[in-house]
């Protein structure tokens, strides 16, 4: 379990300081950072399938994508909903909006709760709704101080529970899925990365680029690949419980980078945090359960 735990911390931080890496990347766009993180990442997760002897999760889902050809317009929409997101996280520190997308990845977890109850018939815990309640305390401050959520905190506490959900229905849930996610994001990542002659001509200018995009495609996968070997080593309520690490270094990284929580945001931020200690909570308490009751 160790191993797990330090796998899962270990992929965390990676993601956070591909949040900072990416504003070492001037004068290269977020969008053409963002086509070489998913031409040099793709790569480097399908090696890893073939020699953990996962490519066959690809293979079963080419073979239903032959029989229903209308399940490939299923995965360009699986496609379409994650490449926002992974947009997103490249697009935000470099124009300063790290902290409004910190903030959606706070807000996920709360939101994933809601879609449980409603489509799921999960049932919710006293912890579950005091956490949800002080969301809601914190988005009613928000609307009313700033007359709404930025669209980018929108994007992904709803956007990526959408493309959970989506996944699950389609039946695309794994790390095959999310490989065939990419590998159908590669005609766009390279129309962005060569389609403009400027990035190219970035490189002569700056020699030091050609380093960083090989350093950023080598971050993005071992920080994948480092979550998905955490995900099979860990109980689910403990890897759950160490997702809300990332989003708190996101913050960190924000403010290194020299984003600030006004005033009037405290009570927000305050309000959300608690609502993640609160589910933090609630994964403690079904963790410990667990452990004394195993079989039950």
């Amino acid at each position: 379990m160790t191993k797990g735990v330090v796998l899962s911390v270990a992929s965390s931080v990676l993601f956070a300081f591909l949040y900072y890496y990416a504003s070492l990347m001037a004068p290269l766009t977020a969008e053409v950072v963002f086509g070489w993180r998913m031409l040099l990442t793709m790569p480097c997760v399908g090696l890893f399938l073939y020699y953990s002897g996962d490519w066959k999760l690809v293979t079963e889902l080419f073979k239903q994508a032959k029989q229903q050809p209308l399940f490939w317009f299923g995965l360009l929409l699986s496609a379409a909903l994650v490449g926002v997101q992974l947009w997103i996280f490249m697009w935000a520190p470099i124009n300063g909006r790290g902290l409004a997308v910190s903030l959606g990845y706070f807000m996920m977890p709360l939101v994933l709760v809601l879609i449980g109850r409603l489509f799921y018939q999960e049932r919710l815990s006293r912890l579950q709704w005091a956490a949800v309640l002080c969301a809601a305390i914190g988005v009613i401050n928000e609307v009313w101080h700033a007359g709404g959520v930025s669209w980018e905190t929108l994007v992904v506490a709803i956007g990526y529970p959408m493309y959970f959900v989506w996944r699950r229905w389609l039946g695309s849930d794994s790390l095959g899925g999310l490989w065939c996610d990419m590998l159908l994001l590669m005609p766009v990542a390279a129309w962005l990365v060569f389609s403009v002659p400027m990035p190219l001509g970035a490189f002569s200018e700056r020699p030091l680029l050609g380093p960083l995009v090989l350093g950023l495609g080598m971050i993005s996968a071992l920080a994948l690949v480092g979550y998905i070997l955490a995900s099979r080593i860990l109980p689910f309520s403990l890897f759950g419980l160490l997702g809300y690490v990332e989003p708190v270094l996101l913050v960190v990284v924000s403010l290194m980078l020299g984003e600030s929580i006004q005033t009037e945001e405290w009570p927000t931020y305050i309000a959300i945090w608690t609502a993640v200690a609160l589910l933090a909570a609630e994964g403690v308490k079904q963790l410990l359960a667990f452990r004394r009751y195993p079989f039950d």
